[in-house]
C-alpha cells in the first residue's frame, strides 16, 4: 500500500495506458485545439497541452474523458497529486499572497 492508499502499480500502469489511448483520440485533439490550459486559463500551443488526471491516478482517479483536461505543463507539474479542491486551495493561497 502506498502514501495515497490502496492504488495499485498495477491499477496505475492501466490507467496511464488508457490515457496514452485517450491522447491519440480524436476526442482529446478536439480537447487541445483550444490552445487553453484548464487550470490557468492561458493560450498555449496544443501540442505544448498536456494530460491531467483532475482526480490524480495515485489518488484513485481514472483515465476517462470526464477526468482528464488538457493542461499547461506549469500547471500540471505544480498541481502533482492534489485533488480539485487541495489545488484551488494552493491556487488561493498564492492569490492571497499578491
Amino acid at each position: 500500500m502506498d502514501f495515497f492508499g490502496d492504488v495499485s502499480e498495477e491499477d496505475i500502469r492501466r490507467e496511464r495506458a488508457k490515457a496514452r489511448e485517450l491522447r491519440q483520440s480524436q476526442w482529446w485533439k478536439n480537447r487541445i485545439a483550444a490552445g487553453r490550459c484548464y487550470y490557468c486559463g492561458a493560450e498555449v500551443p496544443p501540442k505544448e497541452l498536456t494530460l491531467d488526471h483532475i482526480v490524480p491516478l495515485v489518488r484513485g482517479g481514472r483515465s476517462t474523458k470526464g477526468n482528464c483536461v488538457p493542461a499547461c505543463k506549469e500547471c500540471n507539474s505544480k498541481k502533482q497529486s492534489l485533488l480539485p479542491l487541495e489545488w484551488e486551495d494552493y491556487l488561493a493561497h498564492l492569490q492571497s499572497q499578491k
